[in-house]
């Protein structure tokens, strides 16, 4: 039987998404012009994207959630799009991580948040057997560092998060891997054992930098094009197939078997930029759909590159990602 689907596992959260014209000094006021409530986080923002799509694909949650309303959004958010919430585990006793995003639009946003049961997710939660006899064929885990039980280190140095996509490599599935770009100190020390458990590596060049101990952006926050490759190259070390980094500039393509693919990024007006919650995980999505279709690597970074900036000019983390055939179109007049 031929495998297809992808499984969405890690981060399921409530994004409240506020808009300001500014960030305030401390102990000012600033006037809040907009609120959207959207389910974010990396398992949700792909399996939300991967449904806008429009293909068809078997799309699996995995993920843990607290018993209250904000529980109940993220269920009926899946209810909606038509995917089942089977492997959604409720914690009793627990809130469903949230956060409050303010954003500010055509420059940045910041994150207040909260982990709640997301911190609680585990090993035991992932029926890795069940999925596998379902026919999946990508299991995607995102984000390490904000994993809570899965991240934590054991006195060997090992960590759940390594044990997991070990079994699920074991069961025959591909595994890809994302990141959240925390400044914490043992960032390398934390990932590292997952890697080599990790079939495709899907990060932003921060993650990158943290992960492989490489400073990839000068002191003016331009670029640094060879310490960038270099990082791939170190993380490729581990990595079984590929590492891909997305930023503002472009996205590198680094494989096992093959040499480094750059695309450049095109450049945006500020005003097409209503929120950037979100592009990182739209970029994984259409990366995964085409590594789940075997595409060239070159056609995957144009049309994740598509499907990113699709998700700049919507509110929340997902809304502004359209099918695959609207992104196709665009790809082919490029």
């Amino acid at each position: 039987m031929a495998k297809a689907g992808i499984i969405c596992a890690g981060n399921w959260i409530v994004d409240i998404v506020h808009t300001a014209p500014y960030w305030p000094n401390k102990g000012d006021l600033v006037r809040l012009s907009g609120r959207q409530i959207g389910v974010g986080g990396g398992a949700a923002n792909v399996m939300t994207n991967l449904s806008s799509f429009e293909v068809g694909l078997p799309i699996a949650a995995i993920g843990a959630i607290g018993p209250e309303e904000n529980g109940a959004i993220i269920r009926d958010h899946c209810a909606r799009i038509g995917v089942p919430t089977d492997h959604l585990v409720t914690v009793q006793g627990s809130l469903t991580a949230y956060d409050e995003v303010m954003n500010i639009p055509g420059d940045s946003r910041t994150f207040f948040y909260h982990g709640g049961a997301n911190d609680l997710l585990d090993v035991g939660h992932v029926p890795v057997d069940d999925l596998a006899a379902k026919g999946f064929k990508i299991f995607y885990l995102g984000y390490l560092m904000l994993l809570g039980a899965l991240d934590l280190r054991r006195p060997d140095g090992s960590t759940g998060a390594a044990d997991l996509l070990a079994q699920v490599r074991a069961a025959g599935m591909i595994t890809c891997v994302d990141m959240v770009s925390d400044a914490h100190p043992d960032f390398r020390a934390i990932v590292g054992p997952a890697l080599p458990h990790c079939d495709y590596l899907v990060i932003n060049e921060i993650e990158a930098g943290r992960a492989a101990g490489q400073e990839v952006r000068a002191a003016d926050g331009a670029l640094i094009q060879g310490n960038l490759h270099k990082a791939a190259q170190i993380l490729l070390d581990d990595v079984q197939r590929a590492v891909i980094i997305h930023a503002p500039e472009g996205a590198l393509w680094a494989a096992q078997d093959a040499g480094p693919i750059w695309v450049p990024s095109a450049p945006l007006a500020p005003d097409w930029i209503v929120s950037p919650v979100g592009a990182g995980d739209a970029f994984c999505a259409a990366v995964l759909y085409g590594i789940h279709e075997d595409w060239p690597p070159i056609q995957t970074l144009h049309i994740a590159h598509l499907a990113a900036k699709a998700c700049l000019a919507g509110a929340t983390a997902t809304d502004g990602v359209p099918t695959l055939a609207a992104l196709m179109a665009q790809y082919h007049q490029i």
